[in-house]
């Protein structure tokens, strides 16, 4: 499956943005989804999950909980993340990844798939 992230931008600390992710694949459906960032000098990390229905299973970064939401629309082939109340420290380049794992994953590895990435940032 391909992907393409989307929707990044400038904002202020406190606003809201929400990104998204269109697949490519008849059978996006099928994949995990999770959206992890990366901030300029630190490792990628995981920021939310998705398991494969429309409605399913989600995860969050213990940073994110609250404050973010992963969603999909799966007749869209799409996953979002809504993300309130950014703050600087969310300022990144936000990867959207797919899994054919039995669950959602944490961990860069366990995502095979892979967007581009769009770049948000908060300014205080």
């Amino acid at each position: 499956v391909q992907l393409q992230a989307s929707g990044g931008g400038l904002v202020q600390a406190g606003d809201s943005l929400r990104v998204s992710c269109a697949g490519s694949a008849r059978t996006f459906s099928s994949y995990h989804m999770g959206w992890f960032r990366q901030a300029p000098g630190k490792e990628r990390e995981f920021v939310a999950a998705i398991s494969w229905r429309s409605g399913g299973r989600t995860v969050y970064a213990d940073s994110v909980k609250g404050r973010f939401t992963i969603s999909r629309d799966n007749a869209k082939n799409t996953v979002y993340l809504q993300m309130n109340s950014l703050k600087p420290e969310d300022t990144a380049v936000y990867y959207c990844a797919g899994s054919t794992l039995v669950m959602p994953g944490t961990m860069p590895k366990q995502y095979a798939y892979w967007g581009q990435g769009t770049k948000v940032t908060v300014s205080s």
